[in-house]
C-alpha cells in the first residue's frame, strides 16, 4: 500500500508550490488563475488548494473574487516581513539583492535592541549568548555550517528577546530566515570569519557589562560585515559568469 501524504503536509507543499510561482513571475501579477487549475496541477483536493490560496490572500500576494478567479497582486502588495516569503525570494529571485534589502532592515533595528539588551537583559539570557558564541567559534572551526547556523540563531533570537521590546522580538523570525537563506544558498564562506565570531563576542561581552553604546557599535559592524560578504559573493558570482 503506497504512502499518501496527510493534509497538512499536502498544504505546505501546495502553498510553497504557488508562492514559489507567484515570486519567479511563473504566476505573473495580474494573471488569473482558479481552484480547478490549482486542484488539478498539484493533484489535491479543492479543499487543501482553498485553504493554500487563503493563505497567499493573507500575504497579499493573491486576491479571490467571485466568478473572477484569483488574481496574483503585485510585489508591492506583498506582505515583505512574512518569513515565508522571504524565504521564496531567498530561493527564486536575486539571492544578494535580497540579502542586502534585508540587511539594510536588520541595521535600523538589531543595533537598537542591542543597546537595549545592554540595559534590560537578564543574566540567563547572558549566560545564553555567550554559550552561543562558544558554540560559534567550536563549529566555525569544524566548519560545521549547520551547527553553526543553529547557534547563530539562538544568539540572535536572544538578543532580540533580551530587548525586551516585543515589536523586536516580533522580528526574529525575519531575522532567522536572513541567516538561514544565507547559509542554505551557498553566500556563508566554508569557514566563518573569525572576525564575524568575534564581534558576536564583542556583543554578548558589551550587553553583559550593560555597555549600551559598545553593543549597538558592534552589532552594526555584524550586519556590515554580512552585507559586505553577501556583495563580494554576488560580484564574484558575476565575474565567473562573464
Amino acid at each position: 500500500m503506497g504512502y499518501t501524504p496527510n493534509v497538512s503536509v499536502l498544504h505546505e507543499n501546495v502553498l510553497t508550490a504557488l508562492g514559489t510561482a507567484v515570486v519567479s513571475g511563473a504566476y505573473p501579477a495580474g494573471s488569473v488563475i482558479n481552484l480547478e487549475r490549482v486542484s488539478a496541477e498539484h493533484e489535491v483536493s479543492r479543499s487543501v488548494a482553498r485553504e493554500a490560496v487563503r493563505v497567499l490572500e493573507s500575504m497579499g500576494m493573491v486576491a479571490s473574487r467571485r466568478r473572477v478567479g484569483i488574481t496574483i497582486q503585485p510585489a508591492e502588495h506583498w506582505n515583505v516581513f512574512d518569513p515565508r516569503l522571504i524565504r521564496w525570494r531567498l530561493e527564486s529571485g536575486d539571492r544578494a539583492a535580497q540579502l542586502v534589502s534585508l540587511s539594510e532592515l536588520r541595521r535600523g533595528f538589531e543595533p537598537a535592541a542591542a543597546a537595549l539588551a545592554a540595559r534590560r537583559a537578564n543574566p540567563h539570557q547572558c549566560r545564553i549568548m555567550a554559550a552561543a558564541v562558544s558554540d560559534m567559534v567550536v563549529h566555525g572551526r569544524a566548519g560545521d555550517l549547520e551547527s553553526y547556523l543553529q547557534a547563530d540563531k539562538v544568539f540572535h533570537r536572544t538578543l532580540l528577546e533580551a530587548s525586551g521590546n516585543e515589536m523586536f522580538r516580533a522580528l526574529n523570525a525575519v531575522v532567522a530566515e536572513v541567516l538561514a537563506g544565507r547559509t542554505h544558498h551557498g553566500m556563508m564562506p566554508a569557514a566563518p570569519n573569525p572576525a564575524a565570531i568575534a564581534l558576536h563576542d564583542e556583543v554578548a561581552r558589551a550587553v553583559r557589562l550593560r555597555d549600551e553604546a559598545g553593543a549597538e557599535r558592534a552589532m552594526r559592524a555584524i550586519i556590515d560585515e554580512a552585507k559586505a560578504a553577501v556583495a563580494d559573493d554576488a560580484s564574484g558570482d558575476a565575474a565567473a559568469d562573464d
